[in-house]
């Protein structure tokens, strides 16, 4: 079956050229998808070609993936929020947004809209509730950090896109050769020498050089006042994480007050890869049209 064709264009936001991809009718509901860490604006195209009803999708790539400017160097977290609220401002000035983040984007989809409700009317997370607590102290986090820093971090390098296409389906065995290729056609970047890597800033690399912290993360959840779909993958990263322990699993579920829930049957984390009709039949049954 044919993709549903997808075109981009050019966004100045926050002083970087940020790439941004546009499925469907410019006319139909809009609804934003935001992609995780270390992948691109192409994920989302099996969930677009799932989807039974008309909408105009908007999905950038985060600064420093796919085709937006990289900064060459170490990122700072909070730009990804300002990002999100400079897209919407110039997308969806004038009413609240429809938000779908995908792991790294649902967080930030959260956060934003804990942080500005009135900019937001509803909110789908895949596979995310949060960093585990962590079991390290700050100093060791910032010492991880300095050397990760200081030696220039490096991407994983493939031949050719059939190779990366070969990893993709090591990696996860769910996916079919025919997305297998489409995702290393469309999230990887030609270097020079004809080789490919994975379209973003090596610099992402690096972890966080502060601690993760639980309870300010939840104490803003709370403040979520808008509808909120949660898409568990049975197999996930929700699962691996908090799944033997439900009472924290929970916790971080009763932070949103308006919330559904639902398990995404045989899939991983990438559920918008190994479950994508299922992904949008729970989205399509979640979102107004309004």
């Amino acid at each position: 079956m044919p993709h549903v064709p997808s075109t981009t264009e050019t966004l100045d936001i926050g002083g970087l050229r940020h790439n941004v991809r546009h499925w469907g009718d410019a006319g139909a509901p809009t609804l934003f998808m935001l992609h995780g860490r270390m992948d691109s604006s192409p994920t989302f195209q099996f969930v677009v070609d799932a989807l039974t009803q008309s909408w105009h999708v908007i999905a950038p790539d985060w600064r420093g993936y796919g085709a937006t400017e990289r900064l060459a160097r170490p990122y700072w977290y909070y730009d990804y929020y300002a990002d999100l609220d400079g897209l919407l401002a110039h997308y969806s000035p004038d009413r609240p947004a429809r938000l779908l983040g995908h792991s790294m984007g649902a967080n930030i989809a959260s956060i934003y809209a804990a942080a500005k409700p009135e900019r937001v009317a509803q909110v789908a997370m895949l596979d995310f509730l949060g960093l585990p607590a962590p079991v390290s102290d700050a100093p060791t986090e910032l010492r991880k950090w300095l050397d990760a820093v200081a030696d220039e971090p490096k991407l994983s390098q493939y031949p050719n896109q059939a190779t990366f296409a070969q990893r993709l389906l090591k990696l996860n065995p769910r996916l079919t050769p025919a997305r297998a290729e489409f995702l290393a056609n469309t999230t990887s970047r030609a270097q020079p020498d004809g080789s490919v890597e994975l379209a973003c800033d090596p610099w992402h690399k690096p972890p966080a050089p502060m601690l993760y912290r639980v309870d300010e993360v939840l104490d803003t959840w709370r403040r979520v006042t808008a509808p909120v779909l949660l898409l568990i993958a049975e197999q996930g990263y929700v699962q691996q994480r908090f799944g033997a322990d439900q009472a924290e699993l929970g916790r971080r579920l009763a932070c949103f007050a308006n919330r559904q829930v639902v398990t995404v049957p045989d899939c991983g984390h990438n559920m918008q890869h190994d479950q994508p009709e299922l992904v949008a039949a729970a989205l399509e049954n979640f979102l107004r049209r309004d």
